[in-house]
């Protein structure tokens, strides 16, 4: 299956670098090779940090310089790894692109890489979503993304699609299986490598079983404000210990959080964040999982239109000290833009949708339900989701 990146990664790898980042096993590699096969097979190069024997070569800049795009796997696993992609940029950047790969460290490193400022593209990779599945991986209409009133005049995804995504998760092995057993089966090898193998090599980490212990607890907590308090005793560790944690799994992109947004409300809650999983089969099945897939479906959204269109887009949740609280609020520009409301059926708006809309002048909002016919403001999430990324 094609990914809806392809297009915008080929078009920013003809200007510079490109630094693709994104969960373990989303489907980085693979989008990686669909590039190379533009290629004559003879100028293709392909390197792994993993593999032993590629690692010399990558270390020396010692690979052929026949292709135009050169693949460069899991290098952010090198110590010096911004230093070789830098100098080999500013020396021989004309005459081969650069594309780096890696997990949710890759990313940690684009943020702060003060060096490399300016010489690269960064996109990050989502897993599947009800639209990219709707348009077998093409991209969303650009104009369609900057017009939230048309997102739910779209036609509804086919019915077996969200089900399937809700019940298998995003992530291409599980979902193009359609085996819920392959899809456990899955989840636990990849649970086992992220925090047996990634965590410990970036944190250095050794209570393992606590922190999977974590996972399991931050699972039923999807969609409720964090309290690292009630995680610190139900842990029996300190409250830094837990914060570093859940710092460590978000860097994995093993879990995301969402802020509270306060601006130009005086009694909103300022403080406390909600929490959700990239792959969102790990969250009860119900509601939260529901919640959780929409929490991803407008990340992604957020992450498309930041690292391909140039917009500042923000997902935040919105809630006061009257307990009224909105699920989701997108920030476009530091303006309040789209809120959604997910519910897993309803056949009335949720009140609170009105109440923020009204005090955030915010010129659209959705209550997105997982079952239910399309009325004014209520949107079937087969539909609204088809329209994003």
């Amino acid at each position: 299956m094609e990914r809806s990146l392809f297009g915008p990664l080929v078009e920013d790898l003809a200007d510079k670098m490109v630094f693709l980042s994104g969960p373990r096993q989303v489907g980085k590699t693979t989008l990686a090779r669909k590039v190379l096969e533009r290629q004559p097979a003879e100028t293709r190069v392909y390197l792994n940090w993993d593999r032993a024997e590629h690692r010399k070569v990558m270390r020396t800049l010692a690979w052929p310089r026949h292709g135009a795009v050169v693949v460069l796997d899991e290098v952010h696993k090198y110590a010096r790894w911004k230093t070789l992609v830098k100098g080999f940029h500013d020396t021989e950047g004309h005459l081969q692109r650069l594309l780096v790969t890696g997990s949710g460290r890759l990313d940690v490193f684009r943020k702060g890489g003060d060096s490399l400022a300016g010489r690269y593209h960064g996109l990050r990779l989502h897993p599947l979503s009800v639209g990219e599945v709707v348009r077998s991986g093409g991209p969303p209409d650009p104009k369609l993304l900057e017009q939230p009133a048309s997102w739910s005049a779209r036609a509804a995804a086919p019915a077996e699609v969200l089900p399937a995504l809700l019940e298998l998760g995003g992530f291409p092995e599980p979902f193009l299986s359609g085996s819920s057993r392959t899809a456990g089966r899955w989840r636990l090898a990849h649970r086992e490598q992220v925090l047996r193998q990634d965590l410990r090599d970036l944190s250095l980490v050794r209570e393992l079983s606590l922190v999977e212990q974590l996972v399991d607890l931050l699972a039923e907590r999807v969609g409720g404000v964090l309290s690292i308090n009630a995680l610190r005793e139900d842990l029996q560790v300190d409250h830094g210990t837990v914060s570093g944690w859940i710092a460590a799994l978000e860097r994995l992109q093993v879990v995301f959080r969402v802020p509270p947004y306060a601006r130009a409300l005086a009694r909103a809650l300022r403080k406390g964040t909600k929490l959700y999983f990239w792959d969102w089969s790990e969250a009860p099945a119900g509601g939260a999982r529901f919640e959780n897939l929409v929490a991803v479906h407008l990340l992604k959204l957020c992450h498309w239109l930041q690292d391909v269109e140039g917009r500042r887009v923000e997902l935040h949740y919105v809630r006061d000290r009257e307990q009224h609280e909105v699920d989701f609020l997108l920030v476009r520009d530091r303006k309040p833009w789209v809120l959604v409301e997910a519910k897993a059926s309803g056949t009335s708006p949720d009140r609170s949708l009105g109440y923020f809309r009204s005090r955030l002048k915010v010129p659209f909002a959705f209550q997105v339900v997982e079952r239910g016919e399309p009325q004014r403001d209520i949107v079937p999430a087969a539909r609204l989701l088809s329209a994003l990324p």
